[in-house]
């Protein structure tokens, strides 16, 4: 799918905010009217950017002093020095926030019980304008060195001119938007009030994957031929999994089943991780060092794992570290790869049999299944999804371009279309669906003008 060019009648600058539990992403788009869009993702300029390993990988994290001020955001809280500086000086760390306002319902508990608090006297809104503050210098920082004339160019858009798209996993309804929308106010990025004016949109992150798969990831055709389409945003905290399909000869992409939202994210992988190692070290001096072991195996092995026959080693320590009794020799942890296959179990398990529910219920031909979020990068989930899934005749696919960003550009891709409503037809029903939680399925953001909502012409 190409973008059409921009019919506006004045520059925009559009920024697509992706926060997610443990990274995040930025991109961006110089709206010129009868040009062409060309999106942009912020990559390698952000504060302390060689401390993570993915270009374009924003580390969702935030150290507070004992008067509530910031004092490292993102890769600079990641320096080396800076945990030894937060102890000595009684920093509290941020992180995970964004699960303070999901939905809360039975299907979190296990969830739930890992959240960190938040810091004292700090809300849920404060800590989000706080990292939405730093994201958005982030961006304006990579604008202004990376382009010819950036400061003239950034100072060149006006705060009318401005446009920012926000993310959120499927089943975010009002009260979460409500919540990021004033972090929005409170940040700065755009005035109270009306809260912003038409300048701050939200997108599921199913819809966002959708508008990047279109793009990137769908042989060419898929849609035009009526055919459906699974799009499964694996994250760190969940797995969004949505069903999309364009009617032949049809203009509109329409959201044809109740969007799901899992949480059997990457961080499940840790949660069985953690537990299986907190077992095996449970009589080990080394059960001391256990935070610090898991840390080690999300930053590599976690990520690198592909082959369930080959042995995985998590390098914690230095050569002297040995307890032999319980796999550790030369500071490395050694694991057999059947072991951490298991840890993947339940999100592929979960992946699996939604998708075939989905598929069940479902009236339309499904071909392909599109894999993308940061979880989706790994080679593992990705080949057990391709053995489950292929054998029913779906082709999973996996975009090979900007994976870890895929929501933030689908976001701005979204925007560039300028009709409202979007392309997406989003599902509504104006009786009471029941879906996995047992809520309504009606999960979509309202982007209908008030008298021609759905929602205000339907009785319950």
């Amino acid at each position: 799918m190409n973008l059409p060019p921009y019919e506006g009648l004045r520059r925009k600058l559009v920024l697509g905010f992706d926060i997610g539990v443990e990274f995040s992403g930025i991109s961006y788009c110089m709206l010129v009217p009868g040009s062409v869009p060309d999106i942009k993702g912020v990559t390698r300029r952000f504060p302390a950017h060689e401390q993570v390993s993915g270009a374009s990988k924003i580390p969702t994290v935030l150290y507070y002093d004992g008067d509530g001020n910031v004092k490292a955001v993102g890769a600079e809280a990641l320096q080396e020095g800076i945990f030894e500086q937060a102890e000595d000086e009684r920093w509290v760390k941020a992180e995970w926030f964004k699960l303070h306002i999901r939905p809360k319902d039975n299907s979190t508990l296990s969830i739930t019980q890992k959240i960190p608090p938040l810091p004292p006297d700090k809300t849920i809104i404060q800590v989000f304008a706080d990292y939405l503050s730093y994201l958005y210098t982030c961006a304006q920082a990579y604008i202004k060195d990376t382009h010819a004339n950036g400061a003239d160019l950034w100072a060149s858009f006006a705060e009318d001119d401005k446009e920012f798209v926000l993310s959120h996993p499927n089943g975010w309804e009002g009260w979460q938007q409500a919540q990021i929308r004033e972090a929005v106010v409170l940040a700065g990025l755009v005035k109270g009030g009306d809260a912003g004016g038409g300048k701050v949109h939200f997108i599921s992150e199913g819809e966002a994957s959708l508008w990047f798969a279109l793009k990137h990831g769908l042989p060419e055709g898929t849609m035009e031929r009526g055919e459906s389409v699974v799009i499964v945003d694996a994250g760190t905290d969940t797995i969004d999994i949505s069903t999309y399909q364009k009617p032949v000869g049809g203009v509109k992409f329409e959201e044809i089943s109740a969007p799901k939202c899992e949480c059997y994210g990457s961080i499940s992988v840790s949660i069985q991780a953690r537990l299986f190692i907190q077992e095996l070290l449970k009589e080990s001096d080394y059960i001391d060092d256990l935070d610090h072991i898991i840390r080690c195996f999300d930053k590599t092995t976690k990520i690198r794992f592909s082959d369930d026959k080959v042995t995985q080693y998590v390098k914690f320590g230095s050569t002297r570290d040995k307890d032999q009794a319980v796999g550790i020799r030369f500071g490395q942890l050694k694991l057999a790869g059947e072991d951490v296959a298991k840890f993947f179990e339940p999100s592929i398990q979960c992946i699996v049999s939604t998708v075939e529910e989905v598929i069940r219920v479902g009236t339309h031909q499904t071909t392909h299944v599109v894999l993308m979020g940061e979880f989706g990068g790994s080679d593992w989930l990705f080949k057990e999804l391709q053995k489950g899934l292929g054998s029913q005749g779906l082709k999973v696919v996996r975009p090979e371009l900007h994976v870890n960003k895929a929501v933030s550009h689908g976001a701005v891709i979204s925007r560039c279309f300028q009709v409202p409503p979007l392309h997406v037809d989003q599902l509504r029903r104006c009786t009471s669906i029941t879906r996995n939680r047992g809520k309504r399925a009606d999960l979509a953001v309202s982007r209908w003008p008030p008298e021609l909502d759905p929602e205000n012409v339907c009785a319950d």
